[in-house]
Parts: structure tokens; C-alpha cells; sequence
């Protein structure tokens, strides 16, 4: 009993040093709920960054508030000014990343997501300006989403207007663009191993946002040992880098005489190079922007596109007017381009409303303070984590006519002209803004306006509710429903 006693009291003393160490460290940042010894806030949060909650805590501790993850606190901006002043106008001084244990563990601060310093500007750069190489901004690129358009037509085609789960078939359809840009090929809708790729991918994006997440950066020496989806999501991306090793392989086996593809072109850099023992242009960084690939560019824009649909289906009045002037313009979708747009107001007002109101990326991932920064009234030190809830942004009261329902009147002036609005960032905003916006926003306008010439959406028959809230992880996304695609 003794022993008991004194393990209680050498715990008691621990905890309040820790209390008292937490409590000296948060008198010099920004205000925010008292954090626990050792845990922080995360019962607060409970143990996930919900953006609805943090919008909610900035009711009462400020646009700028801090928030602890353990022991460690991150700086949240809430609110377009907050985001804007932070990661737009300090954008040199916030576009490093933290080395958080996950994150390490993820890539190690090769690629692009997640590498920092030098490494991250030369790969960024190189990775524009392939992108470029391979169509970004030009007819090649649309070509190739047109390409995967009509496969997803034709699938949409032979439910005969039965209700049907989208899901799958516009997740095939967004990540075969994305593997024929990055190495060249894309994957029959049947290919058990397309699915698991895009299975692996899943577990190990949404992992990032989930509890365990949170746990894991939290604890990592104790989490690292001890079973739980935190081991599910290491051995998904480990099978991820392993396959994406074979396909550069495969590419050295087969080289093309000119380069087709994203990895063509990289091992074109590589061998450029190799004379240069510094130089981080090599296989590791390679296999890692694939995974950032991967992982970016099938989730976002398939979720999107659910929401939207989900959106047509239900607001059967913006679906008939948008259609209506698809049709004014847009002759058949072989012809479709997306410079259409520009012709198109209502369309381009309804798809950014999809991205606006839907959130898919509510939180942008962290940045680090490379350097002292003012932000309001408060002093923000180098070093510190920096978390920007971008729902805040796109929901911001002060920016939006309608902030809290789904209306493309939130892109229009009064004549009806399509009227952009900086406090929309989807993407994320300064130095790190997402490299494949431009893609991107492609692919939205290609698939969403070529589904809408096509078919009109309905929710089944006997269906007169749904379900709004979504499912948040990494990414916020719709529950599982069905819709019927009628042909027009």
C-alpha cells in the first residue's frame, strides 16, 4: 500500500509540474480553453479537430485562439481576416511544416506536402513545371478528363435510371486521371488492384484527421507500440510506396523516348543529376510526390463531385436552371471545354458553391513559424504551429451572402456574372496552396457539367430527406446515398 501511495504522490507532483509548465508556456500565446497536464485539450476537442468546434470555441476565445494537442500547442486561425493575414501576408514566414510524428513517419520531409526547406521549393518547382509539361492549363489535360468522362457516362448509363450508389464509379473515374498523369496508364473499373490502391489511399488520408491521428502525434513512443488503426494506415502505406516503386521500375525497364508521364519526366531530372551528390532530386523524393499525388488527387475531387450531386439532386430547381444554360452553350460534351466557364456564370457560381459549402478539406494541414510574425494583437514566436480552419473562411459571415445554405447567388453580382471571392479557399491559401488546383478545377468542370448535359439527378422514389452532415475525417464527406440518373 506504501508503494501505491508514493507512486500516487510522485504522479500528483508530476502532473502539477506539467500543469504549471503548460500554464507558464500559455500565458504567451493567443487565449484558449485551460489545457490538462499531459493530454492538453483533447477532451476539449474530443480528440479530433472538428472544424464546427473550433468555429465554435472562436465564439469564445477569438479568431486567433490556441489549442493543445498534448503538450504541444497549436496556433488556430478562425475567420477569412485571421487566414488572410496569416498565411497570405506572412506567406514566406508560415510555409514550412512541422515535424510532427505521423507526418515523419508519412514522408520523412521528402516530397511536397510534407517537405520543408529547400527540398520542398525544388520539388514544388520541378513538379510545376512537369504538370506543365504533361497539359496543365492546356487541351491535352481536358482531353484526358474528357477521355474518362465518357467511361463515366456509360456507366451511369447502364443503371437505366435505377437508384444507385455513385461513389465508386466517380472515384474510379477522378483516380484514373490521376494515374495517367502520374505513370501513364490507366486501370480497367474491375482491377482488384486499382481498388486496393485507391483502398490504401483512403485509409491512409483520412487517418491524418481521425482520433487515433490525433493520439498518435500525441503519444507517439507509447502509440508506435500498440496495435489500433494507426498500424492499419503504416502497412497501407507501405504497400503504397511499394507499388509505386514497381511503376518506376517499370518505367526504367521501358524507358520512352519521350517522356509521357509524370515519372518519365522526374527520372529525365534524375538522370540529369546524378553527377550532383547533393542534389535531392532523386528516387525517395520521386516515390514520395506519387503518394502525395495519390492521396491528394482522389479523395478531394471525388468528394466533390458526391456532394454536388448529392446538392442537384436535392435542390431540383438550381439543377434545371443550371442546365438549362449548359445547354444554351455547350453543344454535346465531346465538344465541352473548360474555358466554357467563362460563357457558363450560373454553372462556374454552382460548382465553386459545391466546393464553398461542402468543405471537403476543412482544416488545412499545419505550417510552421520560421520567424517572430505580428497577427493582430498578438505575437506569434518562431517556431510556433500554426493551424488554419479554411471552413471559417468559407463560411464566414462577413464575406458570404448566404454563408449558411447552399446558393450560387454566393458567386454572382446582381446581374448575374460570375463574381470571385478571395474569402473562397478550398485549396488553401499562400505558399502552400494546393499544386493541383488548376487540375483540379478542370476535372470538376469537365465531370460535373458533362453529367448534368447528360442526365437530370433525382433522389429515389419515396426519398424526401437526407442526410447533410457528413462524415468528418481528413476530409468531410457525404454519407453513403443513392440518386437516380435519368437520361435527358
Amino acid at each position: 500500500m506504501d508503494v501505491i501511495w508514493i507512486l500516487l504522490g510522485l504522479l500528483l507532483i508530476l502532473s502539477s509540474m506539467q500543469y504549471m509548465k503548460i500554464q507558464k508556456i500559455a500565458a504567451l500565446l493567443p487565449p484558449g480553453p485551460t489545457p490538462l497536464p499531459f493530454i492538453g485539450n483533447l477532451f476539449t476537442i474530443k480528440f479530433h479537430l472538428n472544424h464546427w468546434k473550433l468555429m465554435k470555441l472562436s465564439k469564445i476565445y477569438g479568431n486567433i485562439m490556441t489549442i493543445w494537442i498534448g503538450q504541444t500547442p497549436l496556433i488556430v486561425l478562425n475567420g477569412f481576416e485571421s487566414i488572410r493575414d496569416c498565411l497570405i501576408s506572412n506567406a514566406e514566414k508560415v510555409s514550412e511544416r512541422p515535424t510532427t510524428p505521423f507526418f515523419m513517419y508519412y514522408a520523412e520531409e521528402r516530397g511536397i506536402i510534407m517537405a520543408t526547406g529547400q527540398n520542398w521549393k525544388l520539388q514544388r518547382r520541378l513538379g510545376i513545371t512537369i504538370m506543365r509539361n504533361l497539359g496543365m492549363g492546356k487541351k491535352v489535360l481536358e482531353w484526358r478528363i474528357k477521355e474518362e468522362a465518357r467511361y463515366l457516362l456509360d456507366v451511369f448509363l447502364s443503371t437505366e435510371g435505377s437508384a444507385f450508389d455513385p461513389k465508386d464509379c466517380v472515384t474510379n473515374a477522378v483516380s484514373n486521371v490521376v494515374t495517367a498523369i502520374s505513370f501513364g496508364h490507366k486501370f480497367s473499373y474491375k482491377d482488384e488492384l486499382f481498388h486496393r490502391i485507391i483502398d490504401s489511399s483512403n485509409v491512409v488520408g483520412a487517418f491524418f484527421g481521425t482520433t487515433w491521428g490525433q493520439l498518435y502525434d500525441a503519444f507517439p513512443r507509447i502509440m508506435h507500440h500498440l496495435p489500433g488503426p494507426h498500424q492499419t494506415a503504416f502497412k497501407h502505406l507501405q504497400f503504397l510506396k511499394k507499388y509505386l516503386l514497381q511503376e518506376i521500375r517499370q518505367h526504367q525497364q521501358n524507358p520512352s523516348d519521350e517522356p509521357q508521364d509524370f515519372v518519365d519526366y522526374y527520372l529525365q531530372q534524375i538522370s540529369k543529376a546524378r553527377d550532383d551528390p547533393s542534389s535531392t532530386i532523386d528516387e525517395d523524393n520521386l516515390i514520395q510526390i506519387l503518394v502525395d499525388f495519390v492521396l491528394a488527387g482522389f479523395e478531394t475531387v471525388t468528394s466533390t463531385i458526391r456532394w454536388g450531386l448529392l446538392y442537384m439532386a436535392f435542390y431540383q430547381d438550381i439543377q434545371v436552371k443550371t442546365q438549362k444554360e449548359i445547354d444554351e452553350f455547350v453543344e454535346s460534351t465531346e465538344n465541352l471545354q473548360y474555358e466554357d466557364r467563362l460563357k457558363m456564370p450560373y454553372t462556374n457560381a454552382v460548382i465553386h458553391e459545391m466546393q464553398r459549402f461542402s468543405n471537403v478539406v476543412p482544416t488545412g494541414l499545419t505550417r510552421l513559424c520560421t520567424t517572430d510574425i505580428e497577427l493582430h494583437e498578438y505575437s506569434i514566436k518562431k517556431g510556433s504551429i500554426i493551424l488554419a480552419n479554411l471552413a471559417s473562411a468559407n463560411l464566414d459571415p462577413k464575406q458570404w451572402k448566404f454563408p449558411n445554405t447552399f446558393n450560387p447567388s454566393n458567386f454572382l453580382d446582381e446581374e448575374g456574372n460570375f463574381q470571385a471571392n478571395e474569402a473562397f479557399v478550398p485549396f488553401s491559401a499562400g505558399n502552400r496552396i494546393c499544386m493541383g488546383e488548376q487540375m483540379a478545377r478542370t476535372e470538376l468542370f469537365i465531370f460535373f457539367t458533362s453529367l448534368l448535359k447528360t442526365f437530370s439527378f433525382h433522389l429515389p422514389q419515396g426519398v424526401t430527406e437526407i442526410n447533410m452532415d457528413g462524415i468528418l475525417g481528413t476530409t468531410f464527406l457525404p454519407y453513403p446515398y443513392q440518386i437516380c440518373a435519368l437520361p435527358r
